[in-house]
């Protein structure tokens, strides 16, 4: 069913009037002006009652995005006291909703993924004799460097402002690195030593 507009509901409104010449019709008449502003309003409901098909669904809602993250425990504190657009408030909230937790470099990829940012992940190890190459495999350090690995982030992630998605008052662009290091390093593998390089190098 489509959203009624004021005019709709004004047609539905005066049809309901009892017959007689004491109820007009008419446009300039009072009664009329009298029920344009009841179908104004019965207009809105209406609207706000078909806006609850994108409320009701985390990835399109706005006017519930804040009641969304309360559920969610969310603003999650990695993020800091930096800006949120709707649409990066939207991804925290998906990957809190859909998350299931790892340590799979394959975990922290998708993650990465929810939040808008695709990267790779270098993993390390130390060389030894043995199964070291000469000539191949990199002279790494001791065996600490096992514990170590590396996000790799081509461009730091860029929020766009886009239609339908951002509001009134977002930038038009932006990029944050802080909220994924954040995310990240709360969520590795706590023996494990984390770096981020944001080179075009993996």
């Amino acid at each position: 069913m489509g959203v009624m507009t004021s005019a709709d509901y004004l047609s539905q409104l005066q049809a309901l009037l009892p017959p007689g010449s004491g109820l007009s019709k008419h446009p300039a008449s009072n009664l009329t002006a009298l029920l344009a502003a009841f179908a104004d309003v019965l207009a809105e409901v209406d609207a706000a009652f078909n806006a609850l098909y994108d409320e009701a669904d985390p990835t399109t809602t706005t006017q519930l995005l804040t009641d969304w993250e309360r559920i969610a425990a969310l603003p999650d504190p990695a993020a800091g006291s930096d800006y949120q657009s709707v649409a990066e408030r939207r991804a925290w909230l998906m990957s809190r909703l859909t998350g299931v937790g790892g340590q799979s470099a394959a975990y922290f990829i998708d993650l990465a993924a929810q939040l808008g940012t695709t990267i790779s992940i270098t993993e390390f190890s130390p060389w030894g004799c043995g199964f070291g190459q000469c000539g191949r495999d990199p002279i790494s350090g001791d065996g600490t460097v096992a514990m170590l690995w590396r996000v790799n982030m081509p461009v730091p992630p860029t929020y766009f402002f886009q239609a339908g998605l951002s509001q009134c008052g977002d930038p038009l662009g932006y990029c944050k690195t802080g909220v994924i290091e954040a995310l990240f390093q709360r969520w590795k593998p706590a023996h494990t030593t984390l770096i981020f390089n944001y080179s075009s190098e993996g």
